[in-house]
């Protein structure tokens, strides 16, 4: 009986005082310490550079090529339109009208929700230290880039022969887990720091610092160029993508569509998990960029411009990896020919009838395709080690996260004529992408903790510079020898479980506790026009239950199959699957478990406060509206949800 019910008690009231707030306070009177954009344009970049990222260069392709090509274009497409659009357009209008950092939104919209905002920090924390590593990894790679020939273009000499570990697997390989992480085993053996790491890690959080510490006017400036230059490097390198041999089998490849992938359960999980990802929803992030907008600003239109341009970077994306992994596959291909028709032609022994008919000693004259043929009818029966050389098998070899990035890809350009350029032209590409991200997500944890303390808003640039320093100190965990697979870990587990329940605390407040139809008054109050009411039934019960079940679907498969990870055997010189240790997986649940937490806390605080105002209340009453408007709120808007939260109480108190 204590709950406070939002809705049907007083519904009528703060519509009213909604009104009388507008009308007694235009826009103009907003508070002087919000700072707002110059420009739409630098909102926009802003936006689009958060939201694009990483993922879209890799984990967008590898999931489209892994989930059936085309047929998970659709479905993506699908579930961007059902549920990705509607919640990123929540955010926007959530924040734009209220005008707060994640934090203050949700306690505006009831202070027991104000858990909701806290969990977003964390996560947005926890995601700002590993994605900094990766940037400090794209440093290091930049860094080693101006020379000539890369030093991931051949095995290192040791005595008077190649290194074994680099002759068994490639050298960009080699150089990957032996020169850059110099890796361990497995993530139980710790290792010493890597001191290239270090450097470079304090590098990217310096970079980062330096964007950051003049708030959002600062790091504009930077996103002018972070924002841009990676369509630029992007259509670099598919114009000459296009021209190598192989790319187009690469791309058909990609685009292939198998349609049964639509009866399977973990595509539709990770085709979500992406749009969610890519989108950046629940990170606070978006709420803290469109709370700098003027109050009129067409945010509906937003939430599709950036939605799509997300979208068609993804794809754009997509081509340029495909048509480059495309042409490595035919060169590996062509080697592996190559090397049987040498061991063909030195054996004397095999019966002429089961020689082919094609001319082997001229490796350069036989097609994949004739040489498979030959294998597949005969050729695998002869005695020796004749192995198949299959297009699709080398196009599946490491496209996926850091190992697209700095392996499969590095290799693909190694063999390009002038690969130093164009290495350096793709690592400063991932630089800027990662670093846009970054902007967006330490705003994610600055914007809502100087909207809610005073005192972090009066040493605003301290605190930057203090949240930076802290991130490298805990960063530092990631640039041990084992770093890599720790990366891995908060990579596949800390967010995603942490993000989708604040989506789905997000969606519930909003579309039930404050009301959809109210949320759509105050947009239309906003904008001057209604959104379409579809948005109330997507918000209400189709965006609600999708994320529900694809929060359910996260959660067994994580219970089902116990958590693997990639780990490289520097005996076999080849990448395994282990499973996590005891201890790993105890990190992981309380890292899930330490995001989440903020939520019940605040609930219970939040109730308990009420308590003991309704304890006090009969003296209060009359000194309430005094207290509630000395404590020299923020926005217009706050005091509004002090009105709608005593009538509230009045209305369910008995």
């Amino acid at each position: 009986s204590t709950s406070k019910q939002p809705l049907p008690t007083d519904d009528h009231q703060p519509e009213a005082t909604e009104a009388e707030v507008e009308a007694g306070q235009p826009a103009s009177s907003e508070p002087a310490a919000r700072a707002g954009w110059d420009s739409k344009i630098e909102y926009f970049l802003a936006q689009v550079g958060f939201s694009v990222g990483l993922g879209n260069v890799w984990r967008f392709p590898y999931l489209c090529h892994q989930n059936g090509g085309g047929a998970f274009l659709l479905l993506y497409v699908l579930l961007m339109l059902v549920v990705g659009i509607p919640l990123f357009f929540l955010e926007l209008a959530a924040g734009q009208a209220i005008r707060q950092g994640s934090i203050g939104v949700w306690k505006f919209i009831s202070p027991r929700l104000a858990g909701i905002g806290y969990s977003s920090c964390v996560v947005c924390f926890f995601v700002a230290l590993y994605y900094n590593v990766i940037l400090a990894w794209s440093l290091f790679y930049l860094g080693n880039s101006f020379q000539s020939p890369l030093p991931w273009e051949q095995c290192p000499q040791q005595g008077n022969g190649t290194v074994k570990e680099c002759e068994k697997s490639s050298p960009t390989s080699f150089f990957w887990y032996r020169k850059a992480l110099d890796i361990t085993d497995s993530i139980d053996e710790t290792g010493s720091f890597n001191p290239y790491i270090v450097g470079c890690l304090l590098a990217a959080w310096t970079l980062v610092c330096l964007g950051m510490f003049k708030g959002i006017k600062s790091s504009v400036k930077v996103m002018y160029f972070s924002s841009i230059f990676p369509y630029v490097v992007l259509i670099c390198f598919l114009v000459r993508g296009l021209m190598l041999d192989g790319a187009l089998d690469g791309i058909a490849y990609m685009f292939y569509p198998k349609l049964k992938i639509w009866a399977d359960i973990q595509v539709w999980r990770q085709a979500a998990t992406q749009v969610f990802f890519a989108l950046g929803l629940g990170f606070g992030s978006i709420i803290a960029y469109s709370s700098y907008n003027p109050k009129n600003n067409n945010c509906h239109r937003d939430a599709f411009t950036v939605s799509g341009i997300n979208f068609l970077t993804s794809v754009l994306a997509s081509l340029v990896v495909f048509a480059v992994l495309g042409f490595r596959a035919k060169n590996k291909t062509l080697e592996c020919v190559a090397s049987n028709l040498k061991k063909l032609s030195e054996r004397s022994d095999v019966d002429v009838h089961l020689m082919p008919s094609f001319n082997y000693s001229d490796p350069s004259s036989v097609t994949p395709e004739l040489y498979r043929t030959w294998f597949g009818l005969i050729g695998k029966n002869i005695s020796g080690n004749f192995t198949d050389c299959d297009l699709e098998k080398e196009m599946q070899q490491g496209a996926e996260g850091t190992g697209l990035a700095f392996i499969a890809f590095t290799e693909a350009m190694s063999l390009l004529p002038g690969s130093p350029f164009w290495s350096a032209l793709f690592f400063l590409m991932l630089l800027n992408l990662g670093l846009s991200t970054m902007f967006g997500t330490m705003e994610g944890i600055l914007a809502p903790l100087t909207d809610r303390f005073k005192t972090l808003a009066n040493n605003k640039t301290k605190f930057t510079i203090f949240s930076c320093v802290l991130g490298f100190l805990i960063g530092l965990l990631f640039t041990q020898r084992c770093g890599n697979y720790f990366v891995a870990m908060f990579d596949d587990y800390s967010a995603t479980l942490p993000l989708i329940i604040v989506v789905v605390f997000e969606t519930f407040s909003v579309s039930w506790l404050y009301g959809a139809d109210r949320f759509l008054d105050d947009i239309e109050e906003m904008l001057g026009w209604r959104p379409p009411a579809i948005y109330k039934y997507m918000w209400k019960y189709v965006c609600l239950l999708a994320m529900l079940g694809l929060l359910g679907a996260t959660a067994v498969r994580m219970f089902i199959e116990r958590p693997t990870y990639l780990a490289w055997n520097q005996e076999t010189a080849s990448e395994n699957r282990l499973v996590y240790p005891d201890w790993a997986l105890a990190v992981l649940a309380l890292l899930i478990v330490f995001a989440m937490m903020p939520v019940p806390v605040a609930l219970i605080h939040a109730v308990l406060q009420d308590r003991t105002r309704r304890a006090a209340r009969g003296a209060v009453t009359g000194q309430y509206r005094i207290v509630s408007t000395d404590d020299n709120c923020e926005t217009p808007m706050t005091d509004m949800s002090e009105l709608s939260h005593r009538n509230g109480t009045d209305a369910s108190s008995p």
